[in-house]
């Protein structure tokens, strides 16, 4: 009878622990692909999408970032938008431009149309600085009612030396070498 209930204890015990996180994914397995592509086609009732992948800034500056699990996501919840299935090519072209990177979609709020054209990244982990291997600034930024500007920029960093479940910290520089802005990315709290 001990050992029974030891047995029966230990298995509830098993089924109440809660499972952390799936860390960053660089590369997705079969499985990861198929969440990843029906997270995307049951994302377009909810509001919440996206939130796991975004990262505040201060106020005038925010972050996302494009792994390939929220990429692909973000491929199928488009299509289930125009009511079409995303087709196996499609799938293969979303994961290889997505292959040995990883992507930031940063917007940034300045006061003049082209504030963002000279922005620097460089990705921090650790010690260790890893540069670009393509920034994209918005040469004119979009106007916005309150006379301030809207900038969309695009910084890839490859992911060699990265682990899925790195802290990485994002600093972008102006063309003084002046920081605007920074952000803390934990990988392990993304897919």
């Amino acid at each position: 009878m001990g050992l029974w209930c030891l047995l029966v204890g230990c298995l509830g015990a098993g089924l109440t622990v809660v499972r952390p996180l799936d860390a960053a994914s660089f590369t997705l397995t079969p499985e990861q692909r198929d969440a990843a592509i029906t997270m995307g086609k049951r994302s377009i009732t909810s509001d919440e999408f996206g939130r796991e992948w975004r990262v505040s800034g201060d106020g005038t500056s925010a972050l996302t970032v494009m792994t390939p699990f929220y990429r692909l996501a973000l491929a199928a919840r488009n299509s289930a938008f125009k009511g079409q299935d995303l087709a196996p090519k499609e799938i293969e072209s979303v994961l290889k431009e997505q292959e040995g990177a990883v992507t930031f979609w940063a917007t940034f709020r300045g006061g003049k149309s082209d504030f963002a054209r000279f922005y620097r990244p460089m990705l921090l982990n650790g010690q260790q600085e890893v540069k670009a291997s393509f920034a994209q600034n918005e040469r004119t930024a979009r106007g916005e009612p309150d006379g301030s500007y809207t900038a969309r920029c695009v910084y890839v960093f490859p992911i060699e030396g990265l682990k899925p479940d790195d802290r990485v910290t994002l600093v972008v520089r102006d063309f003084e070498d002046k920081p605007v802005a920074k952000f803390t990315v934990d990988l392990s709290a993304m897919r």
